[in-house]
């Protein structure tokens, strides 16, 4: 088996990705301290064709040296925007029809494998600061809490970790990979 080279793997160009046909989903940072998980999330969200990123309160927007190592570009091709106060945020997208799910350990969260989910809906995924999560207030306004099923010791993944895994799952059910 040969590795590919970059010619070969039939990327987008930039205009190309902003005329496609977009994943319905939003990703929501909420209050992210570290620039290179923003920046790998840009990275992952380009690779899934996310509709576009929210950064919302501390977390830095781009441009930024420390945001670019890690995007490796993809902070042009996935459409962003910033609010300052994730609940407004929240708030505007529930108005627009869109389904929020917290990536948080609560109560009632449902597993990631075990969330159902529906080909026509629009939905919106909160992830949150890497030592504090997702804000109680944001919890208490979505419609639905996610976990990541974990087995070690830890129970804490990185939050670009979470951002691959999560979104290659909504990914994959979304367009039946």
């Amino acid at each position: 088996m040969r590795k590919l080279k970059n010619s070969e793997l039939n990327r987008l160009s930039i205009n190309d990705f902003k005329k496609s046909d977009k994943t319905p989903l939003i990703v929501v940072l909420d209050n992210i301290r570290s620039l290179n998980n923003i920046g790998s999330v840009f990275r992952t969200s380009d690779a899934f064709l996310i509709e576009r990123i929210i950064l919302c309160g501390i977390t830095a927007i781009p441009p930024h040296k420390d945001i670019h190592k890690t995007a490796l570009g993809a902070t042009d091709s996935v459409d962003w925007e910033y609010n300052k106060d994730t609940s407004d945020a929240i708030s505007k997208l529930k108005n627009e029809g869109y389904i929020i799910a917290s990536i948080e350990q609560t109560e009632k969260a449902v597993m990631l494998q075990d969330f159902k989910v529906e080909k026509n809906k629009k939905y919106a995924i909160v992830f949150g600061n890497e030592v504090k999560g997702v804000q109680q207030e944001i919890v208490d306004m979505s419609d639905n809490a996610i976990e990541i099923p974990q087995f070690g010791t830890k129970h804490s993944l990185n939050i670009s970790v979470s951002a691959g895994v999560v979104l290659w799952e909504f990914f994959r059910n979304i367009k039946a990979v």
